[in-house]
Formats: C-alpha cells, sequence, structure tokens
C-alpha cells in the first residue's frame, strides 16, 4: 500500500523537476502548470521503467526482508511469552517444592524433638529405677550389716555376762552350759528389741 503511494510521488516530482529543467534553459519563468505533451511523455515513461526495475529488483527483496523481520519478530514475541509462561510454572513449581522442603524439614524437626523427649523420659525413668535399685540394695545392706552387728553384740554381750556371772559365782560352766546360757541371754535382748 505505501508501494504505490510512495511510487506517484517520486513521478509527480521528477516531472515537476523536469519541467523547472526545461523552463530554466528556455529563459523563462518556470511555471508549474506549463509544460509540453513530449516532456510529459518521457517523463511518465521514465518514472514508468524506473517504477519496473524498483518493483523487480528492490521492492521484492525489501518487502521480503521486512516480511521475514516481521515475522522474526512474531515469533521472538511469541517464543518469549512462552519461555515467560514456563519460567513462571518452573517458579511456581520451585516455589511449591521448596514450601514442601519446608515443611517436611520442620516435621523432621519436630519429630526429632519427639523422639528426643522420649528419649529423655526414658533415660529420666531408667536413672529412677537404677537410684531405687540402689537404694534398696543399700537398705539391705544396712539391714544385714545392722543385724549382724547387733547378733556379734547379743554374742559378745551374752559372753560377757556370762563371764561376769561365772566370775559372780566363782565357778567354772561347762562349754554346753555356757552356749545355753548364750542363747537364752540372746533370746532375751531380741524380745527387748522387739518391744
Amino acid at each position: 500500500m505505501r508501494g504505490p503511494r510512495i511510487a506517484i510521488a517520486a513521478g509527480a516530482a521528477m516531472f515537476l523537476g523536469a519541467k523547472v529543467v526545461q523552463a530554466s534553459e528556455g529563459g523563462e519563468q518556470p511555471s508549474l502548470f506549463t509544460g509540453d505533451l513530449g516532456n510529459v511523455f518521457w517523463s511518465l515513461l521514465t518514472f514508468a521503467a524506473v517504477l519496473v526495475v524498483l518493483g523487480k529488483f528492490a521492492w521484492k527483496p525489501i518487502l521480503e526482508g521486512l516480511k521475514k523481520r516481521e515475522t522474526f519478530i512474531r515469533d521472538s514475541l511469541t517464543q518469549a511469552k512462552k519461555d515467560r509462561d514456563e519460567s513462571e510454572a518452573r517458579l511456581k513449581e520451585y516455589v511449591e517444592k521448596l514450601d514442601s522442603a519446608r515443611a517436611e524439614a520442620t516435621a523432621i524437626v519436630e519429630e526429632g524433638r519427639r523422639d528426643a523427649e522420649v528419649v529423655k523420659r526414658r533415660i529420666e525413668e531408667d536413672a529412677r529405677a537404677e537410684a531405687t535399685r540402689v537404694a534398696d540394695r543399700a537398705k539391705r545392706e544396712i539391714e544385714l550389716a545392722t543385724e549382724t552387728a547387733i547378733k556379734e553384740l547379743y554374742t559378745l554381750s551374752a559372753t560377757l555376762a556370762t563371764d561376769v556371772a561365772s566370775r559372780v559365782l566363782n565357778k567354772k560352766l561347762d562349754a554346753g552350759e555356757h552356749e545355753r546360757l548364750i542363747q537364752e541371754s540372746l533370746q532375751e535382748l531380741e524380745q527387748l528389741s522387739r518391744n
């Protein structure tokens, strides 16, 4: 559409230029509206030849180049839009994956805390149970040591009492009598300690 307009404008400019040259050669005052038919014919013929040459050799390559450029620009815009859409989709996907990874990491940390709490409770319970066992064993050992000490004390007291009694009586007891007196003394002491 632009090509024919340019061609008409170029033809009119050539026609007017030829008239100005012709008028200046004749010494006359140039006028735009005066002219002869021969110059108009040759000007139109030259204009037509220029149009044909330009149409055949210049306008087609120029139009093809412009069409190729237009196609390239349109394809580039389409590809850019497609790439942008893909990038936005990937960004959305990465954001979702990142959110999922954060949630998973939070869950793992929370699970670790729960597991640590369970292990802590188990260790505390084991420590309490062990402390109770140690305390019970210590109590039993103390009770055994106390009973042993009391028995030894009873035995020693009985021995001393029989020795004192034999001295008081000034007689010597035989071993059987001595053992019987010790046993009686022990029984009396045990009854006294229970009361």
